[in-house]
């Protein structure tokens, strides 16, 4: 599970965006998470408390949005969510296509008391 790895080095970029802006407390941290990448939001959600853990951000509430996978197929242009549609265009049955979105994986929101 790499995503506790991830995390810590969420914890240690949110810890120095707060030094470096006065932040004594931050209430959420909220997150996208494309549903293409190769992180796995539960995961993201199970290893969070442990890695805030004596940290400025333990009392902080964990936010994840996940970004749809989305994209455009070649033949026909027709824009469709790729898991959904068993990664073939819903239209003309195209398998050949351009990433939209879905493979994001940011800080998008950091909110301080």
């Amino acid at each position: 599970m790499h995503e506790l790895g991830i995390v810590i080095k969420i914890v240690k970029t949110v810890e120095e965006f707060a030094r470096k802006n006065n932040v004594t407390m931050i209430e959420t941290l909220v997150l996208q998470v494309g549903e293409l990448s190769s992180v796995v939001p539960r995961y993201i959600e199970s290893c969070y408390p442990m890695a805030v853990e004596g940290t400025l951000l333990e009392k902080t509430s964990l936010k994840i949005e996940v970004i749809p996978g989305e994209v455009r197929c070649k033949k026909c242009g027709e824009s469709y969510n790729l898991i959904a549609s068993n990664q073939r265009c819903p239209q003309c049955q195209g398998e050949t296509w351009d990433l939209i979105s879905g493979r994001e994986f940011q800080i998008k929101e950091i909110v301080a008391c």
